[in-house]
């Protein structure tokens, strides 16, 4: 990835609002991965990421920026909350999870990317298929004469085959020209597909995956797949076969290799919610075992080696990206052996009125525009005037104000209340075009600020 830090976030500008300080850690961890690429073997063994540790309440843009982060180099990602886990031999997942989940999707990601570059040979063999389908079988076979065979049985068995070769090829040819042409679309077809894979088996209150065992891989061919056949249409039936040939095409082998080189050198994990489990036990309560999960989460962070259905897995150069509200607690209450393993930290901003309103027109994926292309599958074009957009930005200010802080995810909230009516209504409403205002949107939203729980109106 050659992006320069300040390209990384223009990037991540398109998406997120404010928060620049993160946004350039996060570029400068990135550029890193791509120094150390050029590095000599024996140095770039030595220079592990700094991982980063993100302060800041709820739905101001930490778990985004992770996210739009590993989509921009195409890095395997995984997201998951600290509190799902737990002290080794209590009930809970097990941290290594972390590392299998992610090298799953790493091999979706690597396994898609291959489906991709043999897509092309995977629909002429398709093809080739779906003419055998909609040919005739032949009334002959081995050791039993045809009715042709019969009448030409003084002829050498080659001679007899020639005009049943020439007749099919004819057929076939027609039958190949029909199909690019799109008239056989409707026509119905018999294909042989396989089951789909049976429930997992769970031991203890886990699954077998999350042990580490894969049945179908420890049982190989005892347990094969069961296949069925089904009655498709020939549009129908060439995704099933397209997606048969590639999957033939696709060496799993190579798949594997590469997308545990991909976890190693590329991949990102962002640890969410960790300030849940910060804190000194209290030695009583269901609180006994935070400082465990801390102690078990270290290794991975540290540079261990896990198993995986696909083999073994090194997490030294994993990029770790913590995150938490520390409303509570404070990044100090974790074990000192973690907070070493996140040198960078970086406090996250509550939102502002202006930032609401850039939030609500800025990104490519806004609100706004999500609601307008909603409304418009509907025939109907939704306008907001600047001065709805800066009355809706004020309202969620001051809601997060003197209630819970929930970030922009309040404007998620207040845009539907705004909205109800005409979300409900559009099929039937006459007037295809609608321009919000800042009357309109008082008129929903006005005199619940006034209140003083809001609780009860507003999540």
């Amino acid at each position: 990835m050659e992006l320069t830090p300040r390209q990384i976030v223009a990037e991540l500008d398109r998406y997120i609002i404010g928060q620049e300080e993160a946004k350039k850690c996060v570029a400068i961890a990135l550029r890193n991965r791509y120094r150390r690429q050029k590095l000599s073997p024996e140095l770039r063994e030595e220079v592990l990421p700094k991982n980063i540790l993100m302060i800041g309440p709820t739905g101001v843009g930490k778990t985004e920026i992770a996210r739009r982060l590993a989509r921009l180099v195409k890095a395997p990602f995984v997201k998951v909350e600290a509190t799902r886990f737990t002290e080794v031999g209590y009930v809970g997942r097990d941290v290594e999870a972390i590392i299998r989940d992610l090298m799953e999707n790493a091999v979706r990601m690597v396994k898609q990317e291959k489906m991709e570059e043999v897509q092309d040979r995977a629909r002429q063999r398709a093809e080739e298929r779906l003419l055998d389908l909609l040919l005739p079988k032949r009334s002959g076979s081995r050791g039993t004469p045809s009715p042709w065979e019969v009448l030409l049985g003084g002829l050498r068995e080659e001679e007899a085959e020639a005009p049943e070769r020439e007749d099919t090829a004819e057929k076939r040819a027609a039958l190949r020209e029909k199909l690019q042409k799109g008239e056989l679309e409707n026509r119905l077809v018999e294909v042989e597909v396989e089951e789909s894979t049976p429930p997992g088996v769970f031991v203890g209150g886990l699954g077998l995956e999350e042990l580490g065992i894969n049945l179908q891989d420890m049982l190989g061919n005892l347990l094969p797949r069961r296949r069925r056949r089904r009655l498709v249409t020939v549009a129908e039936a060439r995704k099933i076969l397209t997606q048969q040939e590639a999957d033939k095409l696709i060496d799993m082998d190579e798949v594997a290799q590469l997308a545990i080189q991909r976890v190693e050198q590329d991949g990102i994990v962002f640890l969410d919610e960790i300030d849940k489990i910060a804190g000194r036990e209290q030695g009583v309560g269901p609180d006994v075992s935070r400082e465990g999960v801390q102690r078990d989460l270290l290794p991975i962070v540290e540079g261990t080696t896990v198993q995986t259905r696909y083999g073994p897995v090194r997490t030294d150069h994993i990029l770790f990206i913590a995150a938490g509200a520390f409303h509570v607690t404070k990044p100090s209450d974790l074990i000192p052996e973690l907070q070493g393993r996140f040198p960078i930290r970086v406090e996250l901003k509550s939102l502002t009125r202006e930032d609401f309103q850039r939030i609500l027109v800025e990104p490519q994926n806004s609100l706004l525009r999500q609601y307008q292309a909603l409304l418009s599958v509907e025939g109907i074009d939704l306008e907001f005037s600047a001065d709805a957009i800066a009355e809706i930005a004020d309202i969620a200010y001051t809601v997060n104000s003197q209630t819970e802080d929930i970030g922009a995810r309040r404007l998620h909230t207040i845009l539907e209340r705004v909205l109800q009516d005409i979300l409900f209504e559009a099929p039937e409403l006459p007037e295809k075009r609608i321009t919000i205002d800042a009357a309109y949107v008082r008129s929903r939203l006005g005199d619940l600020v006034q209140k003083a729980d809001l609780y009860s109106y507003i999540l």
